[in-house]
């Protein structure tokens, strides 16, 4: 298989010390969508996601339930496959650090790290910040982490380090060589900032709990958390593996093409990620993309606010397409997004209900109605829609590769306006009744307006389908037609529905 056949996408795996919240969904349906796109083009898609367990958050919150810490572990983690299923994920693997397949890879990784002479063993003290599982190198005893604003915790004890100051150069000559393995340029400027700050060794291991994956040869220690969890990405395809399934699995899909993330993560994935691929010699990741945070009310979301929207109440009132489409419509990727219900609500009514929902009803019931149920031809005129029709593929083909799925969507509803003003314009009810009065001048014309409707609904429905895969699949079958999944957006062209074919009812 050529790299350009396959595409190997994947969330973040999500921390199961609470349960999941839009912020969440947010991630992995951008994934989703950008994952079914990949499909609809031919390619073979890897898509993951998963749960992170392990670590001394989790060991706490569980206590906080009076639960063991795979007990907990397993609840919450049921939640999150819950949710993704529940709104329609087309992930191929939801990985689990608690696995057994993990922990073989992870102790894999660490031997590999170990036999190339980058881990050593030395006594740690400082500050480390429990909830963002970071060690805080710039704070003192009882200062706030300065990415979280939590307090901070001093730890003392003898540690595994990894030699993390080895890789400041490599890494910024990775960044200047290829500028899309971070993105936005924000990101990857903060993050070059901080590894031309200096880096220091990273301590990789804890001794002071045990919930985590043991490291080998040394099972007073458990491997620091972001060493286990970031090695999900490789674990998952079967790195660690005798299986030679699993080994053909991890040489078709590795490296991955896009690690998307929120962006409080992107240093433990454009630092510490690629340090330990390169001490390994394991080929990095083609691209890690981050997105801001999604905000209520113009604040964070957190359980001490009390401001978590849960996806399920939006889900189970509006449906998944809602949600999908607000999201990847309302917000610029890459930047902080607002949510309210209210706007959810405009967009609904405005885009998808009176939008796309009322040019499918309007075409569908006036082919049945004029035209036997059956799509016409276009007879010789040839309207400005067929222009406009046959640009906005190449257009939202050109955002939606590059992420801006705002203007992606915006070009396509721009599109579904025009036909809008087509059928005011054209108005095909009369054209209809002079047909019926024997004015061919007037059939021909109902025809050409109507097939160049429905032309334009097909067009709409292949680009809309990542977003909006429920409602697209419905609107496809109506119009007589098959596996959209097989439709690529980027060959879409003018003339793909035939004439004669019979609508759904």
């Amino acid at each position: 298989m050529s790299d350009a056949d396959k595409f190997y996408i994947t969330t973040p795996i999500y921390y199961v010390n609470a349960r999941p919240h839009i912020g969440h969904a947010y991630t992995t349906l951008v994934c989703d969508a950008v994952a079914r796109y990949h499909r609809m083009c031919g390619e073979e898609v890897y898509f993951l996601t998963g749960t992170d367990e392990h670590g001394v958050n989790v060991e706490r919150s569980a206590v906080k339930q009076g639960k063991a810490p795979l007990a907990w572990s397993d609840e919450v983690s049921k939640t999150f496959r819950d949710l993704f299923d529940k709104m329609g994920i087309s992930y191929n693997d939801f990985i689990r650090t608690t696995e057994d397949r993990h922990k073989r890879g992870v102790q894999k990784l660490w031997r590999q790290l170990r036999d190339n002479g980058y881990i050593y063993k030395a006594n740690f003290t400082g500050q480390y910040c429990p909830s963002d599982n970071l060690y805080v190198d710039a704070v003192g005893a009882g200062e706030p982490c300065p990415l979280c604003g939590r307090a901070t915790e001093t730890v003392s004890e003898e540690n595994y380090f990894f030699k993390l100051s080895a890789f400041g150069d490599k890494l910024l000559d990775l960044y200047e060589k290829q500028p899309d393995f971070i993105t936005p340029e924000s990101r990857r400027n903060e993050v070059a900032s901080f590894v031309r700050s200096g880096l220091r060794d990273l301590s990789i291991s804890r001794s002071t709990f045990k919930w985590g994956v043991p490291v080998p040869d040394d099972p007073d220690h458990v491997v620091y958390v972001w060493l286990d969890a970031l090695s999900n990405y490789i674990t998952a395809l079967g790195y660690g593996s005798d299986d030679p399934k699993d080994i053909e699995r991890f040489n078709k899909f590795w490296p991955a093409d896009l690690h998307m993330m929120g962006k409080e993560i992107v240093r433990f994935h454009a630092v510490y990620w690629p340090a330990f691929l390169m001490a390994a010699g394991i080929p990095l990741p083609k691209q890690i993309i981050t997105h801001g945070w999604l905000l209520f009310e113009d604040n964070k979301m957190s359980k001490s606010r009390g401001n978590v929207v849960r996806a399920h109440t939006i889900i189970d009132t509006l449906g998944n397409d809602a949600l999908r489409y607000f999201l990847l419509r309302e917000i610029v990727f890459g930047q902080d997004g607002s949510f309210s219900f209210d706007a959810l609500v405009q967009r609904y009514d405005s885009d998808l209900a009176n939008g796309l929902g009322n040019l499918a009803s309007r075409t569908l019931t006036m082919i049945h109605k004029y035209c036997g149920g059956v799509i016409p031809t276009q007879q010789g005129y040839d309207y400005s829609q067929h222009t406009m029709a046959a640009i906005t593929p190449k257009e939202f083909t050109k955002y939606f590769e590059a992420f801006d799925f705002s203007q992606a969507l915006e070009k396509l509803w721009a599109l579904i306006r025009s036909v809008d003003r087509l059928i005011v314009e054209l108005k095909p009810w009369e054209l209809a009744a002079a047909a019926e009065k024997g004015d061919t001048t007037s059939r021909i014309k109902l025809d050409s307006v109507l097939y160049a409707t429905a032309e334009t609904l097909r067009i709409v429905t292949v680009l809309a389908h990542p977003v909006l895969p429920e409602s697209t699949k419905k609107i496809w079958l109506q119009l007589g037609l098959s596996n959209i999944e097989r439709v690529s957006p980027r060959t879409l062209q003018w003339g793909g529905l035939k004439p004669g074919t019979q609508i759904g009812e």
